[in-house]
């Protein structure tokens, strides 16, 4: 089964649910823990217009292994993180 994470940027198609016939991209914001059949998942998402801005939110039912994932949103190590600048004036 697919990982999805929150950040990932999916295309949601009637491979992943019927009632997508007109394909759409979304951000994902998170994967709902609510309990479905075996192979589908509730997600929360931000559905995406051509210039990628976001223009509505919603919660989708659909299979992850029929998502195509566009983008996979890449973990920040520990070590890396940003730290606030020690010149920033409170």
């Amino acid at each position: 089964m697919t990982t999805l994470r929150a950040g990932d940027l999916i295309e949601v198609t009637r491979a992943a649910s019927v009632q997508f016939v007109k394909p759409i991209r979304c951000r994902v914001i998170r994967v709902l823990d609510w309990i479905t059949y075996d192979g589908w998942c509730w997600l929360d998402v931000y559905q995406l217009n051509d210039k990628g801005d976001a223009v509505a939110r919603r919660s989708i039912f659909v299979q992850p292994a029929g998502l195509v994932i566009q983008r996979w949103t890449v973990p920040v190590p520990v070590g890396q993180q940003r730290r606030p600048s020690s010149n920033v004036r409170p």
